[in-house]
């Protein structure tokens, strides 16, 4: 899958559940650091 679609659809389940990327994070068991990387592209991890 490549990036534009992966953050793209993390962005979209995550506003359909109303969480933040604070929740999503704690939810995945990651930084929200990390969930801002992923929806930036910025990191593949």
């Amino acid at each position: 899958m490549n990036q534009y679609v992966t953050r793209t659809i993390i962005k979209e389940l995550r506003e359909r559940n109303k969480m933040t990327q604070l929740q999503l994070a704690d939810k995945l068991g990651v930084t929200d650091k990390t969930i801002s990387k992923w929806k930036t592209g910025v990191s593949h991890s």
